[in-house]
């Protein structure tokens, strides 16, 4: 089962990678938080002024979000044989701390021309600062740009490596657009 990480928005803000390039996303679209966990980042876009979409498969996750002005909220399985979010478009799509390769290619059609990516999650290595530790779970080193050049996405910004916070991790991160 993948892992999503997404902590009480109270205890840990917003990643700093959704806060570098959050706002890169087009005024007046649409944003998916994919796996939004308690919505730390539906929050945060929401002041912003963008309409977020959050989804997530734990209702008791999301329900916190119930009244946040600008926020949707779905209680969704994104991991079962039919993609639940078929058909919809977005001007941004944000996901951290969760993987599920089946359904990468399904998440990136979802965004609109124009759109911004803005991914960041664990990657190989990880193992040795706690979990994830499944390398199911886990990106390969490069594996966000390969898969957004395959989607015909331009890059804006990548990162991998180590980092030391908000608890030490190997992880990997990308912002890309939709030209």
């Amino acid at each position: 089962m993948p892992i999503s990480l997404n902590e009480n928005p109270t205890i840990i803000p917003p990643s700093s990678w959704v806060l570098r390039h959050g706002e890169r996303i087009p005024a007046g679209g649409t944003v998916l938080d994919l796996a939004c966990g308690s919505g730390r980042h539906a929050r945060w876009l929401a002041a912003k002024g963008y309409a977020v979409h959050a989804v997530d498969r734990d209702a008791a996750a999301i329900a916190g979000l119930s009244g946040c002005a600008g926020v949707e909220t779905s209680r969704l399985d994104l991991e079962g044989d039919a993609w639940p979010l078929s058909g919809r478009r977005y001007a941004g799509i944000v996901v951290t701390n969760y993987l599920w390769r089946a359904r990468l290619n399904d998440l990136l059609a979802m965004l609109a021309p124009g759109g911004v990516l803005i991914y960041e999650t664990f990657m190989l290595g990880n193992a040795a600062y706690g979990k994830p530790s499944n390398p199911d779970f886990l990106l390969r080193p490069g594996e966000l740009r390969e898969i957004a050049a395959a989607a015909g996405l331009r890059e804006v910004a990548f990162e991998e490596g180590y980092v030391d916070g908000p608890k030490p991790a190997m992880r990997q991160a990308i912002c890309a657009v939709r030209d």
